[in-house]
């Protein structure tokens, strides 16, 4: 059980970081500054994709991107308009462990998911009843469909950036997140996107014993934080990252 004081403390967190503010700086900013739910969609995913190291790094790189798709991510992905910026064999860096080459892969595997679905939610809503098997679809496909590197080959690792990204779809009535995968999953089933930093919180917290990031931990830690918020355990994501800001 959790103390009361934690509790209590991670309730004021949550009230006082899920709020508009939040996502000044966040990679969540890009999906708000784009029209159309295809296209927030995408951008959303897109920028999940690229959402690891420094924000000061990956912030400029997706808002790149973006540029090249004139504020269309979904069309420029179905159109194939990637094509002239990235390449296959292309070895040059794009941002960090990516090169071209890697970014290609990723786009055209992406792309056959857009062309053969539509959406990332109609593939999701056929393959898919609660997160963990949403992750395990969009991990299959992307494996399957010869990208390797920027989404996890299967479920073992934490997947911290497809469970963000699934925060955004499905969470609803939030200043932050979009929702608009609120009828598809339901939000109770959502895991904690975790890395090192949430993990770090959470130990000091008392919420976590182990050290491992992976899918094992990010799912008793959501577990625990379900505790504090039963039908919407992802509030304690903003919740921790109200605590790291306080506690440094």
């Amino acid at each position: 059980m959790i103390p009361q004081s934690t509790s209590s403390l991670l309730r004021q967190y949550a009230d006082r970081y899920e709020t508009a503010d939040f996502i000044v700086g966040d990679p969540s900013w890009w999906m708000h500054q784009v029209a159309g739910r295809e296209n927030q969609e995408a951008t959303a995913f897109v920028a999940s994709a690229l959402s690891y190291g420094s924000r000061q790094q990956f912030m400029p790189k997706i808002g790149s991107l973006l540029d090249m798709a004139c504020g269309d991510m979904h069309a420029w992905l179905v159109s194939g308009g990637f094509e002239h910026a990235f390449r296959h064999g292309d070895t040059r860096c794009f941002y960090r462990l990516y090169n071209n080459s890697t970014m290609h892969a990723f786009f055209a595997a992406y792309r056959d998911l857009l062309l053969a679905h539509g959406t990332l939610g109609a593939y999701i809503r056929l393959s898919a009843t609660d997160t963990l098997s949403a992750i395990d679809a969009v991990c299959q496909w992307f494996n399957a469909h010869g990208s390797s590197g920027v989404i996890p080959k299967d479920t073992a690792s934490a997947c911290k950036r497809v469970c963000m990204f699934l925060r955004w779809m499905v969470r609803s009535n939030s200043p932050v997140d979009l929702g608009l995968w609120s009828d598809l999953i339901d939000r109770r089933t959502l895991i904690m996107p975790l890395d090192t930093h949430v993990l770090q919180e959470a130990t000091k917290l008392g919420l976590l014993s182990s050290r491992c990031a992976n899918m094992n931990t990010a799912r008793r830690l959501t577990a625990t934080l379900a505790e504090v918020f039963p039908d919407d355990p992802l509030r304690g994501d903003f919740a921790l990252f109200g605590y790291g800001v306080n506690h440094t």
